[in-house]
C-alpha cells in the first residue's frame, strides 16, 4: 500500500490505516523528541500527543512536504512545548550533526579539534534557553530560521540574532582555559 493510500485511509479514520503510519514513524519521532527531553517516559508521551495531533489534524496535511518532516515539525514544536511547560533544560544529544553555516559570520563557526562529543553535548546544555532552543533547531535538526521563526513564534531575525549568540557562547563555553580545562 501506497504512503499516499495509507494517509487517505488515515483521514477516514481507518485505525488500521493509522496504526501502519504509527508503526512506520514512531521509531524516527521518538529519536527526535529523545534529543530535547531528558526522559524516556516524556519522549514516549510527546511523541503519543503528537500522533494524536497528527492525526486530528491531518486534513491540514497537504503533502508540500513529505508527511515526516510534517509530522517531525509538530513533534519538535510539542518536545519544545513540554519543556517550555516544565521549564527544563534540553536533553542530551545522541548525535551533534553540526550544520554549515550560510552567513559569513556564521562562517566563522570553528571549534578545535580537541573538542569532543560530549564537551559540545555539555556546552549546549549550560547554554540559556532561548539560546538552547534555536542552537538545537537550527544546528541539529536543520531548520532554517524562517521555519524556527514559525516554530518558536520569534522573527527571524531573532532567530538569526539568537543562533549567532548561541553560537558565539557555545564557543566560549569550549575554548580549553589555559590550565588545560574545559569551562
Amino acid at each position: 500500500m501506497f504512503q499516499v493510500d495509507i494517509i487517505e485511509q488515515c483521514k477516514q479514520n481507518n485505525r488500521k490505516a493509522q496504526l501502519q503510519l504509527y508503526n512506520q514513524y514512531c521509531d524516527g519521532m521518538y529519536i527526535v523528541a529523545k534529543r530535547f527531553l531528558k526522559d524516556a517516559a516524556e519522549a514516549e508521551d510527546v511523541v503519543q500527543e503528537a500522533f494524536i495531533k497528527a492525526f486530528t489534524k491531518l486534513h491540514q496535511y497537504k503533502a508540500e512536504v513529505t508527511f515526516g518532516a510534517w509530522l517531525k515539525r509538530i513533534v519538535v514544536n510539542k518536545s519544545i512545548d513540554f519543556l517550555k511547560a516544565k521549564k527544563q533544560q534540553l536533553v542530551e544529544l545522541e548525535e551533534v550533526h553540526l550544520k554549515v553555516a550560510d552567513t559569513e559570520y556564521e562562517d566563522k563557526w570553528l571549534v578545535d579539534d580537541a573538542v569532543t562529543l560530549n564537551d559540545v553535548k555539555i556546552a549546549i546544555d549550560k547554554l540559556p534557553d532561548k539560546y538552547q532552543y534555536v542552537v538545537m533547531l537550527y544546528l541539529i535538526e536543520g531548520y532554517d530560521h524562517q521555519e524556527i521563526s514559525e516554530i518558536l513564534n520569534i522573527s527571524e531575525v531573532a532567530s538569526r540574532t539568537q543562533l549567532s549568540r548561541g553560537k558565539v557562547k557555545l564557543q566560549e563555553l569550549l575554548i580549553l582555559k589555559k590550565n588545560g580545562t574545559r569551562y
